[in-house]
């Protein structure tokens, strides 16, 4: 549901967009996450324009319609599907947002097929006449007759002066400019002169200039009736605007100095769907009662980053994203969101909120609600009264020191908990406390105070996080419920050998990655599953890995071992060649003093910087034709010692670095290829 399984990213509606390829371009804006309209041209011979409409569907499809000039006027319908191109289409020169970029080739796409097809002739004046450039003709994008000398202009009625260095707001734009852009320029004054012709305009973005309030006429804005897409970010209003256009969809007043907003701002909009107002200084004083009046269909709100002390009053009953992070948020009061029944996602971190500033109400009326962020703030126990359809809740850093059976009770929907980084001991987490969350499958508990793996954990959990805590053992059934596990961290504990029974991930028959660095183990701990893919354990004191420790692992791709006190004979015999799905070894930080012999054909890198080696033969690699990158850099090594014949035969390799930190060698580290193939694994 969320794309992470700690954070829901979220972004702010997309600008509207002017993409130019070479061989077309698109004026676009989106008036949700879902739906997004425009006009996309593109040049075979003749200018082809089409209107379209692109819907994207909660199950990852997209669909796109489109019609051309000429179907519009002879009304007849069109009936274009999209629904995939090839991976390589998207590298085509699109805006490098991936998802924008992704949509601007499904829209030209659909344009595309209409120049395939036949079409009526285009008349006259849907045509401009194409002048000479360096451009191949066939490529050539129309301007408008009238277009600023410092800007770009299309026929479309796109306009874009961004990072021009402007000083002043261009006086020459024609009537027909719909979309204009001026941000990160140094305009300090908009007058009504400079916009008053402008009655087309659908879209003005103003980010990063110079604009004050006394910089901007009251009635300037609400001469504009088509506007839809405000962008204001980034400027020195100290106030809002009084009155902004009826037809306004989105306003982004963000980084600014606010201090005040008007009835009439954001009221009686009723197609008002964003609005950002994060990073200035509002308080309560200054925020109208009825902020929102008569502006029913607002979606999205972002107020974090000011000064609020309180939840703003009277908010839209549509709303379904609300932000209040960092503000001065102390108590939430009653009844604060019982008209919010739409809302998903609420934001509410690194506040000053207790468990005294809310009550058992205080989230009950959000039936809609998936969303819950309290972390950062001043909470001793999870907060009764939850939403019964809560999908994540995140609670860290907060100060909650105990977790009674009855604690989640209410949230039989949680797929993802987060309470890392409180006081949380062991004991004080009752074996119920978790009971009854079916779906809950990933649990973040490091950085607490935990002595032992806490009983009672849900079975269903596939991400279990217990690092940097105080874990001293792992009994034989303590993780014995927890079938379904794929991810287990039990890095930087107390650890240690006697204390790991022999038989405690016996059960865990699915886990793909176990993370156990940083703790006081002497060897690689017996009867690990079978099923891993990654296994680390960097930072012990591992001095062997005894005889079938890695047995059976035909899985494990990756398993890191640095720095511990291994030696070449500390190693099981064969111990590397019958793990053969394994393309990552990093040995880096131990003892050895040779490289070892019986690496497997699918290694791929190999990390033995910072070794004791001395040596390297001509077969040291003769069994590892697939390598890629070795990394030899602090050992022992000298011209005469290294056999340069060893790696003649390694036609993958890419990385060899095997110069720094040894003696007087001509070979030399390349850092950016080093820096590529780490990117790489």
């Amino acid at each position: 549901m969320f794309p992470s399984p700690v954070l829901p990213v979220t972004f702010p509606l997309p600008l509207p967009l002017l993409s130019l390829t070479s061989g077309g371009y698109l004026v676009w804006r989106c008036d949700s996450f879902s739906s997004c309209y425009g006009t996309a041209c593109v040049r075979t011979g003749r200018q082809t324009c089409s209107a379209f409409l692109l819907t994207l569907f909660a199950n990852g499809w997209v669909r796109t319609e489109a019609s051309s000039a000429a179907e519009r006027r002879s009304g007849e319908p069109s009936n274009h599907l999209v629904v995939g191109l090839e991976s390589s289409a998207v590298d085509m020169a699109f805006p490098k947002h991936s998802v924008l970029r992704a949509l601007s080739v499904l829209i030209l796409a659909c344009v595309l097929v209409h120049c395939q097809a036949p079409l009526e002739p285009a008349e006259e004046d849907d045509v401009e006449p194409i002048k000479e450039t360096n451009v191949p003709t066939v490529f050539a994008k129309p301007e408008p007759v009238q277009c600023p000398p410092e800007c770009s202009c299309t026929a479309e009625g796109a306009v874009d002066c961004a990072g021009v260095d402007l000083t002043e707001f261009p006086a020459e734009l024609s009537e027909e400019t719909r979309h204009l852009s001026l941000q990160n320029n140094k305009i300090a004054e908009i007058t009504v002169e400079h916009i008053s012709h402008l009655h087309q305009l659908e879209t003005l973005n103003l980010q990063n200039n110079w604009l004050t309030t006394d910089g901007l006429e009251d009635e300037g804005f609400e001469m504009l009736e088509e506007l839809a897409y405000l962008y204001l970010a980034n400027n020195k209003l100290t106030s809002a605007p009084k009155v902004l256009p009826s037809s306004l969809v989105s306003a982004d007043f963000a980084a600014n100095q606010l201090t005040r907003i008007y009835p009439y701002t954001f009221g009686h909009k009723p197609k008002l769907r964003s609005v950002y107002l994060h990073n200035n200084k509002l308080t309560d004083a200054g925020l109208p009662d009825h902020m929102f009046n008569a502006s029913d269909n607002l979606e999205i709100l972002t107020m974090s980053s000011n000064f609020l002390r309180t939840v703003p009053r009277n908010l839209p009953s549509n709303l379904y994203r609300l932000h209040l992070k960092s503000n001065k948020l102390e108590k939430i009061p009653a009844g604060a969101f019982d008209n919010l029944p739409n809302l998903r996602e609420l934001y509410l971190p690194n506040n000053l909120l207790n468990n005294e500033g809310m009550d058992n109400e205080t989230f009950s009326q959000l039936n809609s609600l998936e969303c819950l962020d309290l972390s950062y703030n001043n909470l001793s126990v999870v907060p009764k009264g939850l939403p019964r359809n809560l999908v994540l809740l995140h609670l860290e850093k907060n100060s909650i020191r105990s977790l009674p059976g009855d604690a989640l009770i209410s949230v039989r929907n949680l797929e993802y908990l987060l309470l890392h980084n409180n006081k949380l001991r062991s004991r004080s987490i009752h074996p119920a406390a978790f009971q009854g969350l079916k779906k809950l499958h990933t649990l973040h508990m490091y950085n607490n105070l935990l002595e032992r793996v806490p009983r009672g954990l849900p079975r269903r959990a596939k991400i279990l996080m217990l690092l940097h805590n105080s874990i001293s053992e792992i009994g034989r059934n303590d993780l014995s419920l927890l079938y379904t596990l794929t991810e287990l961290n039990l890095s930087y504990n107390q650890l240690t050998n006697p204390k790991v029974h022999r038989e405690a991930f016996r059960k865990l028959r699915v886990l793909e990655k176990l993370d156990l660095s940083g703790n006081g183990l002497h060897s690689v701990p017996m009867g690990l599953p079978r099923s891993l893919q990654v296994l680390e354990i960097k930072n012990n004191q591992l001095s062997s890995i005894p005889d079938g420790a890695l047995t059976g692992m035909e899985k494990l791709g990756k398993i890191i071992l640095s720095n511990n006190q291994l030696k070449l004979n500390s190693v099981y015999q064969g111990a590397w060649m019958e793990l053969s799905a394994l393309t990552t070894l990093d040995l880096s930080g131990n003892q050895l003093s040779h490289i070892p012999s019986d690496l497997p054909e699918s290694l791929e890198y190999l990390y033995l910087q910072s070794n004791r080696i001395s040596t390297v033969p001509a077969s040291a690699f003769e069994g590892t034709p697939n390598i890629k990158g070795i990394f030899l850099r602090f050992n022992r090594l000298s011209v005469d010692s290294v056999d340069e014949s060893s790696f003649a035969h390694l036609s993958n390799l890419q990385v060899l670095d095997i110069g720094t930190g040894n003696t007087d060698l001509p070979f030399k580290r390349d850092e950016e290829d080093d820096d590529k193939m780490m990117e790489e694994e």
